[in-house]
């Protein structure tokens, strides 16, 4: 029952990027994808670059009509909405059948932009390629288009929120199969039902605090809602808290799990790296010292990405460089997710707890106490102990508490190098991200933004 002059209608203000008309500036919710239709018409090689079958070209505005008319050779009606025709492709301007291959329309609002949109589907030579890009340049009205326009536009006409942007550009990019999952299902709009469910609730609680403010006197509000306002309040706030205590997984799951192989010289640290890429990525030479600057892999181990980093050894030394190489070591071990700390077993004490001792004392000159939380032992060139104590010493590093897991391996056999990789990919750290059901939260991205003022 309130007059009518105290309310205000939401109004949208598109905060735009370079080159968007002026006409989208200010429109309301109604009138946003009625802006799109004002914009420029813009066409693009959707599919990968190079050599390939088939190759993908997609257009994208008001003016996508125009161009199927006048290359696909359509003098009549327009083809059945998302159906492909066969049809040969011309030149515009000289009528040269530049392909023969399939066309679809989709008219508006049901394409991925929600504008009238095309896809000719060609042949992937390039010659092809730059070809039918060339003609539909030539149509009037028609642009190349720039770095994710078409998935702007849809952000614009509501076919994609932020998030679901976000999991289409991870999808694109997406390398591994833990990759490809989250991916799928940020696009799929899960993490965006958890904001919006969020915003709900405030909105919700925002109103009864709105309503109590103004209606109070006249008793017409019931007993209790700013206690159930702050109930409500105080859940999302614990909510959100656990939500952002993920420990990182998303950007480790887009970026992978740097994992640093750190330990003396002449351990076996460059060789671990060889034998877990299966290729020569590090330089190995009995000449200790051999490795002083930072060697980085990228690796698909069990379907996660990981960086696998191979450091100087540590030791103390004269030579500039290589005091440099270990500095630079030391500081990737405290910025490291796991740590391989590689220890030569031909060094290790014969009595077996003094063995224990000794690797609770060279993990205290590798890394800080707090860092070795996320560490794994390797104990390398087992082929060089008697099997007997290799086998003692194995059952009293089980037995020994507060030191981390530690493997038996030879790089030089490859001998309980499978036994490893199993303990890598089990890791706590590394299994943790890979089967995480928390989806990664919101990157700031580079595109129109909607602002409601209220």
């Amino acid at each position: 029952n309130k007059p009518t002059q105290n309310y205000i209608r939401p109004c949208y203000f598109l905060i735009p990027s370079r080159g968007t008309p002026l006409s989208r500036l200010l429109c309301n919710c109604d009138e946003v994808s009625a802006g799109l239709a004002s914009a420029d018409t813009i066409f693009a090689l959707s599919s990968g670059h190079g050599r390939c079958g088939v190759a993908v070209v997609r257009v994208s505005g008001p003016a996508s009509v125009t161009s199927l008319r006048s290359m696909a050779g359509l003098t009549g009606s327009l083809p059945p909405p998302r159906k492909a025709l066969l049809r040969s492709i011309t030149d515009p301007l000289t009528r040269e059948v530049l392909d023969r291959g399939l066309v679809l329309w989709f008219p508006a609002p049901h394409s991925f932009t929600g504008e009238d949109s095309v896809e000719f589907h060609i042949h992937g030579g390039p010659a092809v390629i730059t070809a039918v890009l060339e003609a539909l340049g030539s149509v009037p009205g028609m642009r190349p288009a720039e770095a994710g326009e078409f998935t702007r536009r849809a952000f614009q006409a509501g076919k994609l929120g932020l998030t679901e942007v976000e999991g289409l550009g991870d999808l694109i990019h997406a390398e591994t199969e833990a990759q490809r999952r989250l991916a799928l299902r940020q696009m799929s709009g899960e993490l965006g039902h958890l904001y919006q469910d969020w915003s709900n609730k405030l909105k919700r609680c925002l109103a009864y605090v709105e309503a109590f403010i103004d209606f109070s006197e006249d008793e017409l509000i019931e007993d209790g809602v700013l206690n159930q306002v702050d109930r409500v309040v105080c859940n999302l706030q614990t909510e959100m808290e656990q939500h952002l205590k993920d420990k990182r997984k998303g950007e480790r799951l887009r970026s992978g799990v740097q994992v640093v192989i750190a330990g003396a010289t002449n351990a076996g640290k460059s060789s671990l790296l060889n034998s877990i890429c299966q290729r020569p990525a590090a330089i190995v030479s009995p000449i200790a010292g051999t490795t002083r600057d930072v060697v980085e892999t990228a690796l698909d181990i069990g379907g996660f990405p990981v960086l696998l980093i191979d450091t100087a050894g540590l030791r103390d030394s004269l030579d500039v460089v290589e005091r440099e190489g270990v500095r630079r070591a030391r500081e990737r071990v405290e910025q490291a997710d796991l740590t391989l700390v590689v220890v030569d077993c031909s060094n290790l004490p014969i009595d077996t707890q003094q063995a224990a001792a000794f690797l609770q004392e060279h993990l205290k000159s590798v890394m800080s106490t707090q860092k070795q939380n996320n560490c794994l032992l390797v104990l390398n060139k087992t082929d060089l102990l008697p099997e007997e104590q290799r086998q003692n010493l194995d059952m009293e590093l089980r037995q020994v508490s507060g030191l981390p897991p530690a493997c038996l391996i030879s790089c030089h056999s490859n001998e309980g190098l499978q036994d490893f990789l199993t303990a890598l990919h089990g890791n706590p750290l590394v299994s943790t991200v890979i089967y995480c059901n928390r989806i990664s939260s919101i990157k700031i991205m580079k595109c129109d933004t909607i602002f409601a003022i209220y």
